[in-house]
């Protein structure tokens, strides 16, 4: 026996398609009055508006003039409207002009302007109900910072305070020894609390998880995440305001066997303000890199585990391009960080906004420079590789160890050979080491061991680099303890680069799909200094330890 359709469905199912053909419609007579016009068609549906470049323009005056700002690139606006000729929008559009802004215009419906004014409601929401904020004002946060010189005065002082009053003293600890992370990690007797600082986590102290859950539910308020959820992990954020900046505070909750584990990343503006030249990079590296970025076609490819630098690489490499006459726009999972100028859009899952059909709406957008947070997946990769070949600067992130991995890691995701070789530029990977403290760094002469280790690595480098002088009276340093360093003997962190351009040669490789270990040998012949390489060459410069690069790179 047939089934029968309920009535309630088919009314709805009508419903749709009735709504479908109005939509049709609307879109139509837009196109048509884009044609007659002369101006471009954008349906805003499936455009990455830039949320700050609309409140550029306020809501009552976008509203009375029919438009919407939808991007910015420095003075410059790109302006979606309904009706160019309405005398209205003609008024917001000298309005707009008077304050020194230049504009192109472009045609949308009636419904996309909805889309676009949605910026707006968004905007008020996070107002209306914001991540929570907190406090520091420069008295307090100077009251506190000259209390807290280093891990073991906070110490002292978390020991000393009840768990209410803990939090914004954590905070400003953080914020004045420079950690990156705060982590809370429930054991059986108690709440272990642990820094990262320069990537190595350092214990604080252990204190009674009698008052943790109070402390939980106050970080959970802050971060906009339900109390009341312990079974399943929650993401949040919330802001650390001070008088001189703004500071966002990431925050994932973990259910474990003793309780909930917070993780707190702290996302200092201040950190990716380096300039290309403020990375670390030897002389002949940044020139290279520099040749590089002057390309206006191709990709260059990073690679790395979390937390080695790549983001903050990636806008060294977008600031030293970022010019008046070059058009930037990045898609993201999330948006770390905001540069002025730049045309930032997020990926949202839940919306069905992703790497890859971001990245294809970004491409109709005339970008000159596009920044892809990170390349998951064939479609992205592809329509990334597409980009390269077409007139595109293309900036992106690989998951694998080394440079020479990239081309593989490709090849695997389905893209191609034939793709890669003439779309790629070039493949670097990166770590980051820690710094030698420069107060309390001890010299020493270099060990038999540490003679040999260095022969081995850097006793034949390519001509361009400065061979040092390896031996018995080479002199190297290695970390102690003071206060400066907070007991760690380090300061800070530098980059250590890998990098190889695809050239003729390279090209006749990857065509035949070669594994990692060919691709390294490639490039290792035509001149590539690896990542051990370039760490030691800092060693002999007396920036790090031997210690400290074995760590983080091995051999």
């Amino acid at each position: 026996m047939a089934q029968t359709t309920p009535k309630k469905d088919l009314e709805k199912e009508l419903e749709e398609k009735l709504s479908s053909i109005q939509v049709g419609k609307t879109e139509d007579e837009a196109k048509d009055t884009a044609q007659k016009a002369g101006l471009p068609y954008v349906n805003l549906k499936s455009f990455p508006i830039d949320a700050n470049a609309v409140l550029i323009l306020d809501e009552k005056d976008a509203r009375s003039g029919q438009m919407v700002v939808i991007s910015k690139t420095g003075q410059n606006l790109k302006i979606a409207l309904v009706n160019p000729q309405d005398p209205q929008t003609e008024t917001i559009l000298g309005k707009l002009k008077s304050q020194g802004y230049t504009y192109g215009l472009v045609i949308t419906s009636p419904l996309g302007l909805e889309v676009g004014w949605l910026k707006y409601r968004d905007k008020k929401e996070r107002i209306a109900a914001p991540p929570g904020v907190v406090e520091l004002k420069a008295d307090v946060l100077s009251d506190i910072e000259q209390q807290i010189r280093d891990i073991a005065d906070l110490k002292e002082r978390l020991t000393s305070l009840p768990i209410t009053k803990v939090l914004d003293i954590l905070i400003a600890g953080a914020l004045k020894i420079q950690a990156s992370d705060i982590h809370f990690e429930p054991e059986e007797k108690n709440i272990r609390l642990r820094y990262r600082l320069d990537g190595v986590l350092n214990d604080v102290v252990a204190f009674s998880p009698t008052g943790y859950p109070g402390l939980l539910s106050r970080i959970k308020l802050l971060s906009g995440l339900k109390i009341n959820v312990h079974d399943s992990p929650q993401d949040g954020r919330f802001t650390i305001r001070r008088e001189d900046k703004d500071i966002e505070v990431r925050v994932s909750v973990l259910p474990g066997a003793y309780g909930e584990n917070i993780v707190m990343r702290i996302l200092d503006p201040s950190t990716i303000k380096q300039k290309l030249e403020d990375l670390g990079m030897r002389e002949d590296l940044l020139q290279q890199i520099k040749k590089l970025l002057a390309k206006t076609t191709g990709a260059i490819l990073t690679t790395g585990p979390t937390g080695s630098g790549k983001t903050t690489t990636l806008y060294a490499f977008i600031k030293y391009v970022n010019t008046p006459d070059v058009k930037v726009i990045t898609i993201e999972d999330p948006v770390e960080y905001h540069i002025e100028g730049i045309s930032q859009t997020q990926v949202d899952a839940a919306a069905g906004y992703t790497f890859a059909g971001g990245l294809r709406s970004i491409v109709r957008q005339d970008p000159d420079v596009i920044l892809v947070g990170e390349i998951r997946d064939v479609e992205t990769a592809e329509i990334a590789m597409q980009a390269a070949l077409t007139g595109h600067l293309v900036f992106s992130t690989l998951h694998t160890n080394s440079s020479a991995g990239t081309i593989p890691r490709l090849i695997d995701l389905g893209v191609r050979p034939v793709t890669i070789a003439p779309a790629v530029n070039a493949a670097m990977a990166q770590r980051l080491v820690r710094r030698l403290c420069q107060t309390c760094r001890k010299k020493k002469n270099a060990s038999g061991e540490d003679l040999e280790l260095l022969k081995k690595y850097l006793g034949d480098l390519p001509k361009q680099i400065k061979r040092p002088a390896l031996n018995e009276s080479l002199e190297v340093y290695q970390p102690d303890k003071c206060k400066e360093c907070n007991f760690t003997g380090y300061r800070g962190r530098i980059g250590i680069y890998e990098i190889f351009e695809i050239d003729s040669e390279m090209e006749k490789l990857i065509l035949k799909s070669p594994p990692i270990s060919e691709v390294q040998d490639m490039a290792v012949k035509k001149g590539m200094i690896t990542l051990l390489q370039d760490g030691l060459l800092k060693v002999v410069e007396g920036i790090t330890s031997i210690e400290e690069v074995m760590r983080v790179v091995g051999e």
